[in-house]
């Protein structure tokens, strides 16, 4: 595997005292897709929202895999002195923080994982990745002319509407703010499962009742990596159950962290 040095990754503080609380999203997002689970928090904890390598304002990199993720919020926590931080992880951005949770479980306090499980999983992107390469960026007037092309291969609505979040324009276009190749070419390692020492630190897994990302056979590789997991479902929620229900999901996060 491939691994280079850390990158200096983009972050929003929220909150100004307390213990820290870093919030990692998940495939082609950004850390602005937890904003409002970072104001929650903020009454009570310092919150940072980050920008994973190869998505929002962070930096890009041929190197995209679970380790090198990982050692980026490492170093982002030894730049501002975080000895130990709570980790929110939805999706890839769970992956990240069970990575991090099982490589450095002494710079993890609590940890939250969000639709995710610590297992491998089949590739199950094709139509997004697809309808990403369709939309021809130099010829677009503005924005919402992406959207007709990408629906030809993404159905949901709420779905185009988030990828498209990440196209923004400057003087000379229109371009992603994800790095569409790389994230293309290093799609199999992102699936992979993290690996390492077993985390025996308190964490919650938190699953949409919709989604299939957590299903009953994982419990054995979670409970083997995460002792001391509890679980909880939120009822009506697919795998954006942080947008679906964040009233339910934030009052969860919120809840265990300060348990």
């Amino acid at each position: 595997m491939q691994t280079e040095a850390a990158l200096p990754l983009h972050y929003t503080q929220h909150g100004a005292a307390g213990e820290w609380v870093l919030l990692l999203h998940g495939l082609f997002g950004s850390g602005d897709n937890l904003g409002a689970l970072a104001k929650v928090l903020a009454a009570e904890f310092r919150v940072l929202t980050i920008d994973l390598r190869n998505h929002g304002r962070s930096p890009h990199s041929s190197i995209m895999n679970q380790a090198a993720m990982a050692a980026d919020i490492v170093a982002l926590q030894d730049k501002l002195g975080i000895a130990n931080a709570h980790l929110v992880g939805h999706s890839l951005g769970g992956k990240v923080a069970m990575q991090l949770a099982l490589n450095n479980a002494e710079r993890v306090g609590r940890l939250v994982v969000a639709d995710i499980a610590p297992v491998d999983y089949a590739p199950h992107h094709q139509d997004i990745f697809a309808g990403l390469q369709a939309i021809d960026l130099a010829g677009l007037r503005q924005r919402g002319d992406a959207d007709a092309p990408l629906a030809q291969f993404v159905a949901e609505l709420p779905v185009r509407q988030f990828l498209l979040k990440s196209l923004y324009r400057d003087e000379a276009g229109f371009h992603w703010r994800f790095n569409l190749p790389i994230l293309l070419a290093s799609y199999q390692e992102l699936l992979a499962a993290p690996s390492g020492t077993p985390f025996r630190g308190p964490t919650l897994f938190i699953k949409g009742e919709l989604s299939n990302y957590i299903v009953p056979e994982y419990e054995t590789k979670t409970r083997e990596l995460f002792p001391n997991f509890t679980f909880k479902m939120i009822a009506g929620t697919g795998h954006w159950l942080h947008g679906e229900k964040p009233l339910v999901f934030n009052k969860l996060v919120q809840q265990f962290l300060t348990s």
